[in-house]
């Protein structure tokens, strides 16, 4: 006879349960600094526009279905230019200063209150020249980029959303000649994210509110005779200790928790007037697509229109990376 084998319901692994306190992810960058050496950013910001599906050509080494066409699932994500909002240096791992940018955009003010006079290029590099000659003095180990995402060029809508993104290099000189390169210039897509890479989309997926012990948990209806109640837990607990444990399934917020999808496959990457991707009418609750868009196989977490935080693969596997489709036409 088989092994009775009934796992609790309910995954102990997401706890607790609660709301996302704001909807741009953060993401810890330390072990993601530690895996890549070359300078560059090792994140960017995009915005999910929807699902379709797409005819690709499969020309995966050892698949069974090498050299067909398939159909594939895809997700669609805008990726505006992002600019740099101020250069953040570290010391013992905690921000010790930050370097405002110039040639900041007016649409900031809704978010934070900037000075009145704004610095030049001239004068921000020569702030960044000033601390890197004084880095063994000041004792900062590290620099990472506040950045801004021009949804503005997007219609979805005028404010910018901020976040702060690691550079990725050997030693802190180096990533500050990365850095320097950059400043008071637009940062695009194709700078940071190449075509079938994998990459790990952090987001708020979609909310759903207060919700009971089934469909929040998975647990299943009682009997229909049970006299206090049919969609909820038979007990909740013992007697003695007289308090209930957080492992019981009980009612509360569904959806809008932060989650990180890993190992996503980029199948591809353009701009809009490149490649023009938008259906006639546009995508459904998103519109029309205006900048730069990627391509992943398989779905994303969130709504449309949810900001979403696109990173270098934390964990890459090699059954992902063998993957190679190569996208002939979207079909739905």
């Amino acid at each position: 006879m088989a092994k009775a084998h009934k796992p609790r319901k309910g995954s102990l692994q997401f706890w607790p349960r609660k709301r996302a306190s704001k909807l741009v992810p953060r993401v810890n960058w330390k072990q993601l600094e530690a895996k890549y050496n070359d300078t560059c950013l090792l994140g960017f910001l995009g915005y999910k526009v929807g699902m379709c599906s797409v005819l690709a050509k499969d020309l995966t080494e050892h698949s069974m279905t090498k050299g067909k066409k398939i159909v594939v699932p895809v997700s669609v994500v805008e990726c505006p230019p992002m600019k740099i909002l101020a250069v953040r240096f570290y010391k013992d791992g905690k921000a010790a200063c930050d370097v405002l940018s110039c040639n900041l955009d007016k649409e900031l003010k809704k978010k934070l209150k900037l000075p009145q006079k704004q610095l030049t290029k001239d004068d921000v590099l020569a702030k960044l020249n000033e601390i890197e000659q004084k880095l063994d003095e000041l004792g900062y180990d590290n620099v990472r980029l506040l950045v801004y995402s021009l949804v503005k060029k997007t219609k979805i809508k005028k404010k910018p959303d901020i976040a702060e993104i690691a550079v990725g290099g050997k030693n802190i000189r180096e990533k500050l000649a990365y850095i320097k390169e950059l400043i008071g210039k637009e940062i695009d897509v194709k700078q940071v994210l190449k075509p079938d890479m994998l990459i790990d989309v952090r987001g708020v997926t979609k909310g759903k509110g207060t919700q009971g012990p089934i469909k929040r948990f998975g647990i299943g209806r009682k009997q229909h005779k049970s006299e206090k109640g049919v969609r909820r837990p038979g007990s909740l607990g013992p007697w003695t200790p007289k308090k209930v444990s957080f492992r019981a399934p009980m009612a509360g917020q569904l959806g809008f928790f932060k989650r990180v999808q890993y190992n996503n496959k980029m199948l591809d990457i353009a701009n809009i007037n490149e490649k023009d991707i938008n259906p006639k009418g546009g995508w459904t609750h998103y519109g029309l697509i205006r900048t730069a868009w990627i391509m992943l196989k398989g779905s994303v977490q969130g709504p449309p229109k949810r900001p979403l935080m696109l990173t270098y693969a934390l964990r890459p596997t090699k059954r992902t990376e063998k993957l190679k489709l190569d996208v002939l036409e979207i079909i739905s």
